[in-house]
């Protein structure tokens, strides 16, 4: 018999499923392919020698991977989009080690930053139509 998740066990019959947000789904979406950006980027600078002892390299290019992977859990708190923004800023930077990130990193940050309004913008109207699908329902029950 398979295991049931919680939501599973939880369900019962006419239970609304709970709405997911839009802005995290799609700024996880980017930290995961940043996270892929950074395992790339520590393999090129570590090809090519640059950024000091190859140990130290590879070990700062673990940590922002892993950290960038560790925000997604973070995001439903604003903590996890400030951490968000940091590592922008830290890829960035990553640019005075492989000039390349310089166009990477600014292509990722619009990336974010898109990712973020966006979101945002539909999560809002996603709230908006059910607010006024909740109102119909109320004021038409017989055919709910």
């Amino acid at each position: 018999m398979a295991k049931l998740t919680r939501a599973q066990r939880e369900w019962r019959p006419g239970m609304k499923k709970k709405q997911r947000s839009t802005k995290t789904m799609f700024a996880s979406t980017v930290l995961v392919c940043e996270a892929l950006l950074a395992v790339f980027v520590t393999l090129a600078a570590f090809g090519l020698k640059r950024g000091g002892e190859p140990a130290v390299v590879l070990g700062l290019g673990a940590v922002i991977a892993l950290l960038c992977i560790v925000t997604c859990a973070l995001l439903s708190k604003r903590i996890g989009f400030i951490i968000g923004w940091v590592l922008q800023l830290v890829f960035f930077l990553s640019g005075f080690i492989l000039v390349d990130m310089f166009y990477l990193a600014a292509a990722f940050a619009l990336c974010w930053w898109y990712a973020l309004s966006k979101g945002e913008e539909i999560d809002v109207e996603n709230r908006r139509r059910a607010a006024a699908q909740e109102a119909w329902d109320q004021a038409h029950p017989e055919q709910a």
